[in-house]
């Protein structure tokens, strides 16, 4: 997936879904017509265009925003660590929003009215049983993909599942909360009538979560491998922490400086920048050096993909929307000011500010690999 700004990476979310949502609502009505007498031949012919539909729309988006078109699948990234947390609202707004405007568009192209609010109860027991199977599915598939590196076949992988979900599941397999809230302004074939939704999206909330929460186990982090600019061990019995910002001269070193200081060996450190100057920041080494951790023998270092991916914790600073981020990976962003051209007196309180944050860190990796 490329680097998009997050506001190209929303247009693409909203994009997407409303897309998806107007194939399910606009296949929806065709096959309702065609088969009028024949609901089996119906939802065979949803199914069959829904999950044409995911593949072509996943590819279309997926090298833009990753195509989640799905809020579950954003939340399951976010407890993964691999969605930043200040990207989940956004991409879910974009996902409802999108939805809405993609059952306007299918209601219209059928000369249905634009928004008729849909009659038809869905939840029942075994229906909304079925959504958590649903979604834990869905997500049990994405998740692993993500985990073994083949997101590449993410688009036929999810669209056959779904197709497939269509017919094991009683509910037919909504297993998205935006194309939930969609299809209630639709009273057609796909409609779902409003009182249903609620529970419905809880459904998809707790099997994203159980999806999540296996995928950890069933996919443990991999050993450690050597990446471009730092020798990183095969094998850690201690958590590992990347600090990355744009030149690797300042924040990122004094990070690494103070975490290699107070974690004592109990965690692992690298710093990296996606564009490193060609020394360090001699103000950074100066406040560092007032303290008395010595950073003067480090140098700027490129980030790689591979880098990131062996991290169990990266923490950004300054790198905006081009930080990227790797599946399995949890993030933080550390919003600091820049030393750069900072007087002695403004680089000491970033240090510190810079100081209290990698503390809470420590304590935190200690509570959790204890």
């Amino acid at each position: 997936m490329t680097e998009a700004p997050l506001s190209r990476r929303m247009v693409a979310e909203a994009t997407g879904t409303g897309m998806l949502v107007a194939v399910v609502v606009g296949s929806g009505i065709a096959a309702q017509r065609l088969y009028p007498s024949d609901p089996g031949g119906a939802l065979l012919a949803n199914s069959l265009a829904t999950g044409a539909g995911l593949v072509a729309i996943i590819l279309a988006f997926g090298a833009i925003s990753g195509a989640h078109l799905n809020p579950t699948v954003t939340m399951a990234g976010w407890l993964s660590g691999t969605v930043p947390r200040r990207e989940v609202a956004p991409y879910m707004a974009a996902q409802i929003g999108g939805g809405l405007v993609g059952v306007v568009v299918a209601n219209l192209m059928f000369d249905q009215p634009a928004i008729s609010i849909a009659t038809k109860d869905r939840a029942t027991a075994a229906t909304t049983f079925s959504e958590v199977v649903a979604t834990f599915g869905l997500l049990i598939v994405i998740t692993g993909l993500a985990r073994a590196r083949r997101l590449d076949a993410a688009p036929y992988a999810v669209g056959a599942y779904i197709t497939a979900a269509y017919w094991f599941t009683s509910s037919t397999s909504f297993a998205n909360p935006a194309v939930t809230i969609a299809r209630a302004l639709t009273d057609t074939f796909t409609g779902i009538a409003p009182a249903s939704v609620p529970p419905f999206v809880v459904a998809q909330l707790v099997g994203a979560a159980l999806a999540v929460a296996l995928a950890g186990y069933l996919h443990p982090r991999p050993v450690h491998a050597s990446v471009q600019g730092a020798a990183m061990p095969t094998t850690s019995p201690t958590p590992t922490v990347v600090f990355l910002c744009i030149h690797n001269a300042g924040r990122s070193q004094m990070a690494l400086g103070w975490l290699n200081h107070l974690a004592n060996g109990r965690v692992t450190g690298y710093s990296a920048g996606s564009e490193p100057a060609d020394q360090l920041n001699p103000t950074a080494v100066d406040a560092m050096a007032e303290v008395g951790i010595d950073i003067s023998t480090e140098h700027p270092k490129v980030w790689t993909t591979a880098m990131l991916d062996q991290a169990d914790v990266v923490v950004t600073m300054g790198c905006g929307d081009t930080c990227p981020y790797v599946p399995g990976t949890r993030y933080e962003d550390w919003p600091l000011d820049d030393p750069a051209g900072q007087p002695l007196a403004t680089v000491r309180r970033i240090r510190d500010d810079i100081r209290a944050r990698v503390d809470s860190l420590i304590a935190q990796l200690d509570s959790t690999h204890a």
